[in-house]
């Protein structure tokens, strides 16, 4: 085992063994037997340390995304999404605090790869009509309510101790974000906001669309503009 390997062992050891979480640079050397200037130049400095701590943790949940595949229903896809990152976190408190901890200034590239595989699966809704808004405004909506719930399940489990209020949290959430799986009578001023969300999701990977560069920027924008109005 390299030295990096061997000192990002036992960080990630020594935070899942922490009552709060936290770990000191001094006794992650000590555990793996190295001095600083060894932990520095690999990781150069304790944000960097922790931020390869959660790439290294969460690249397991991820790995099991990566292979997942498209299936032919994406909005499933995302409900077992949201299921899978809730139980990630309670599987790994102190390591999902830590990927969303205010002190880390730079996002873990874990993170961001998570939020990409969510965008890419809701532009996938959204080109067969299942969006109410865009999928970058979705995307925003759902991580921003999946982290929520998540951290307050693993931080107050006590106060959130019903083992149901995720799942009504996601089938509320979605509700808002997706149009219903069988076609129903709704008026005018939800459809259009879905039909612009479709036509600008098609537009996004049409590469044909007899528009130019400006054109299609500026049409993309007035498409967004209709699918995130208040309605």
């Amino acid at each position: 085992m390299s030295t990096r390997a061997r000192i990002l062992d036992v960080a990630a050891r020594l935070v899942a063994e922490s009552p709060d979480g936290e770990i000191s640079t001094r006794a992650v050397c000590e555990a793996a037997q190295v001095g600083a200037p060894a932990l520095y130049r690999h990781f150069g400095d304790k944000e960097g340390l922790l931020s390869a701590v959660v790439d290294h943790g969460f690249d397991a949940y991820l790995a099991t995304k990566r292979k997942r595949g498209d299936t032919t229903d994406p909005v499933e896809d995302l409900r077992n999404g949201w299921d899978s990152h809730v139980d990630f976190a309670l599987r790994n408190p102190n390591l999902y605090r830590l990927m969303n901890s205010p002190a880390m200034r730079t996002p873990p590239e874990s993170a961001m790869e998570a939020h990409r595989i969510l965008t890419h699966d809701l532009e996938r809704a959204a080109a067969r009509g299942r969006l109410r808004v865009t999928p970058e405004l979705a995307a925003q909506m759902i991580m921003a309510s999946t982290t929520g719930v998540a951290l307050m399940l693993v931080s107050r489990p006590a106060t959130f101790a019903d083992a149901g209020m995720s799942t009504r949290v996601r089938d509320a959430l979605h509700a808002a974000v997706f149009t219903p799986d069988e076609p129903v009578d709704e008026p005018v001023d939800t459809e259009v906001p879905s039909a612009a969300a479709t036509l600008g999701a098609l537009l996004r990977r049409s590469h044909g669309s007899g528009l130019s560069t400006a054109e299609s920027a500026l049409m993309t924008e007035w498409l967004d503009r209709v699918s995130n109005a208040d309605r």
